[in-house]
């Protein structure tokens, strides 16, 4: 799958394991024990190849998804503990494609959009607005992703959640995520062609397995 978003890739490997083992094999020349560094220098290189393998699945990994419907979802859900996002986002424009996800966390509420930087102020304010009237009093946070000036990419998404500071205890978020649940599930108009829920990181490809 990397290989297949990055034609350069096998190159970085090898660029990365004769670094690697260059270094430590100098090492051993320089002190006269060749053997010794060279099986030191194996061992380093194939380190260092496994992390540059690892970068760039995951740069290939948010290349696959960028631009689908549903992206930011699928990034969100590599964060694997510390917030609750529903499958389905809680708002969707039919014409458009524009999406806000909400999940629920110990920093508060966070609403994601995914839309233009002019309509995505609009959506998230829309959005705070039912939070409010459900959790009054919570910390709602705001992402707008893209890559406009103000909104944070696809890639940046899952470290800006994790920036956000922790303010509810674990009983006050069990509590808000039943009240926002506790309304049931709305049947959005999911456009044809369109499911948000089937964009997906390939976590072992970010890992370089």
């Amino acid at each position: 799958m990397t290989a297949e978003f990055d034609k350069w890739l096998n190159l970085w490997l090898v660029i990365a394991f004769a670094g690697g083992f260059g270094v430590f094999l100098a090492i051993g020349m320089a002190t006269k024990k060749v053997f010794y560094f060279s099986a030191l220098g194996v061992l380093f290189a194939l380190v260092v190849t496994l992390f540059v393998l690892s970068r760039r699945a995951e740069t290939a990994a948010y290349a696959q998804i960028e631009g689908q419907p549903g992206a930011s979802r699928a990034v969100i859900g590599t964060i694997r503990r510390g917030w609750t996002f529903p499958e389905e986002p809680v708002f969707i424009d039919a014409k458009t494609h524009d999406m806000v996800f909400r999940g629920v966390g110990r920093p508060g509420v966070v609403l994601v959009s995914e839309a233009p930087p002019h309509r995505a102020k609009r959506l998230l304010e829309n959005e705070r607005k039912k939070v409010n009237r459900l959790v009054a009093n919570v910390p709602v946070h705001f992402i707008e992703m893209g890559n406009e000036p103000g909104q944070v990419p696809l890639r940046k998404i899952p470290g800006a959640m994790r920036r956000l500071r922790p303010e509810l205890t674990k009983a006050e978020v069990s509590e808000v995520l039943r009240r926002l649940t506790a309304i049931g599930t709305v049947q959005l108009p999911i456009p044809k062609g369109v499911d948000p829920t089937r964009a997906r990181i390939d976590r072992r490809a970010q890992r370089g397995r």
